[in-house]
């Protein structure tokens, strides 16, 4: 049954397959179906040019012939890539300077703060308090009491670096 749909709609598959990839982005976005979908319908477009663009009969089973589902296909996808990669581009150019740089860095927040370390630091580990949260710090050997500033956070936000105030 498939298959006589697939074969009774031609070159009309490709805008059905754009035009499905299409709602599905509107469904659940990601700005991923996007692109591919962009590539579907220009292919559907080329393979339509190609079906009824011919003058002559001979040239309808000439394009035929070189526009096979294969071709196709491999255009499909070499397409589906150069889209995708030319989106990624023009999203990160749009991509500038945000409101809250370190919203999801909670690492990065903390620099600049004081506490007091709860544990000490010994081999240069312990653990100090900020809000309700125990955090892991390396620094310099510290009995616990000592007042410490955050200098800085590992990439990962699960240790912060300390100095003594």
């Amino acid at each position: 049954m498939i298959e006589r749909i697939v074969s009774e709609l031609g070159p009309w598959n490709w805008m059905v397959l754009g035009f499905v990839l299409l709602v599905m982005e509107v469904v659940a976005p990601g700005v991923f179906m996007l692109w591919i979908g962009i590539a579907a319908l220009i292919i559907g477009a080329v393979s339509l040019l190609i079906s009824y663009a011919a003058i002559w009969p001979w040239q309808a089973e000439l394009n035929s012939a070189i526009w096979t589902w294969q071709v196709q296909v491999i255009a499909f996808l070499v397409l589906s890539v150069i889209s995708a990669f030319v989106g990624k581009r023009l999203t990160a150019a749009r991509a500038g300077e945000v409101d809250q740089p370190l919203l999801n860095r909670r690492g990065a927040q903390m620099v600049g703060r004081t506490a007091t370390l709860t544990e000490p630091i010994k081999d240069g580990r312990g653990r100090i308090r900020l809000g309700d949260t125990l955090w892991r710090v390396s620094g310099p050997d510290l009995p616990a009491g000592t007042q410490v500033r955050v200098t800085g956070a590992a990439d990962t936000d699960l240790e912060l670096t300390v100095e003594a105030v």
